[in-house]
């Protein structure tokens, strides 16, 4: 079997820094998939994804701007973005059946269930990797560095259903711009 790898990404929450420098990362790291876990906050950023050269299969999270708009990306002609119809979703990738969610809540449960291989799940911006009975639980972070400062991202392989976490090169926090410097001194 040959080294199937995907990436994994939550929470951009608008940061186009922090995506497009990760996506500049994933071309030298050639993954064959993305697998995201919502909170695109706007269409753009769903355009970004739906250009990319690597597919993305996307779930829904609970900051995701106008929906419409982001499936019009998704539907569109040549998009490599796919979006399953909730916040969870189950999918069968490498030989691997994997149970993606953007909340928490169900994470410990579905993992102890037996019938997943790997769960990844966001939301809550914090980057943690463990095992619970066989099953790899991944929260790739987030990207947009807004919550810890950090913008991660995860790296699965299938082959041996591990992972790691990975920082974006030059990571900005962009959401304390000058402008917002300026306007907080006012």
């Amino acid at each position: 079997m040959t080294s199937t790898t995907a990436a994994v990404i939550s929470d951009i929450h608008d940061n186009y820094h922090n995506l497009i420098a990760m996506l500049l990362q994933l071309r030298k790291i050639k993954p064959e998939k993305i697998f995201f876990l919502g909170d695109f906050m706007n269409a753009g950023i769903a355009r970004t994804l739906a250009e990319f050269e690597i597919p993305t299969h996307g779930i829904w999270g609970n900051n995701d701007g106008d929906r419409g708009a982001i499936m019009r990306m998704a539907l569109a002609p040549g998009s490599n973005l796919t979006m399953a119809s909730h916040t969870a979703d189950i999918v069968e990738w490498a030989g691997r059946r994997i149970y993606l969610t953007h909340y928490p809540l169900t994470v410990d449960s579905m993992a102890r269930s037996g019938d997943f291989d790997a769960v990844f799940y966001g939301h809550d911006h914090t980057a943690k990797r463990e095992r619970l009975e066989r099953c790899l639980i991944l929260n790739p972070g987030e990207l947009s560095a807004h919550k810890t400062g950090s913008a991660t991202f995860g790296l699965y392989d299938a082959d041996d259903n591990s992972a790691e976490i990975v920082t974006v090169e030059g990571r900005q926090v962009t959401v304390l711009t000058e402008l917002v410097r300026k306007y907080r001194k006012k």
